[in-house]
């Protein structure tokens, strides 16, 4: 049984389980990896391969928010659309040329838990607002405004 306890943020406040897994909407930017949270993989983009390697853009949601997600290596290859996975110590942060992304890290991990069986919603988009450093503690970050209400890598269908 998962018991069940109240999270406080700015906007709302959101349950969060024992085992702290918390929904998308609640995720801030942070030089950390403490976000642990499980979603549905809505769609993919391929991206060539680099210099550091293969990686991928993925558009997941969870009942409350949307987010943008990168995926590495052999991790663009074991997820799909449609997929559930669950996220173990993910980080949400800038990532040069692709703006926020949630993504597992060096010390994270992604794990598929099923497929296509989770409520979500596309909006709002967690990767799509502009975050400031908050005057009163700049190692944290507030909501600023929103970018666009929708993912811009993953435009809604007309």
């Amino acid at each position: 049984m998962i018991s069940y306890s109240l999270l406080q943020t700015r906007d709302s406040i959101l349950a969060v389980s024992d085992k702290m897994h918390v929904f998308l909407r609640a995720i801030v930017p942070a030089a950390q990896n403490n976000i642990n949270t499980r979603f549905i993989i809505l769609d993919k983009s391929r991206s060539p391969a680099s210099a550091s390697g293969k990686s991928c853009i993925a558009l997941a949601a969870d009942e409350t928010a949307a987010v943008h997600i990168q995926l590495w290596g052999d991790e663009c290859d074991a997820f799909e659309a449609g997929d559930i996975v669950k996220l173990a110590n993910g980080i949400f942060s800038y990532v040069r040329n692709s703006g926020l992304l949630l993504r597992a890290g060096k010390r994270g991990k992604m794990e598929k838990m099923g497929e296509f069986t989770v409520a979500f919603v596309e909006t709002p988009n967690v990767s799509e607002i502009q975050w400031n450093p908050d005057p009163e503690n700049p190692k944290r970050y507030i909501q600023n405004g929103v970018v666009s209400a929708h993912s811009r890598i993953f435009p809604p269908l007309p």
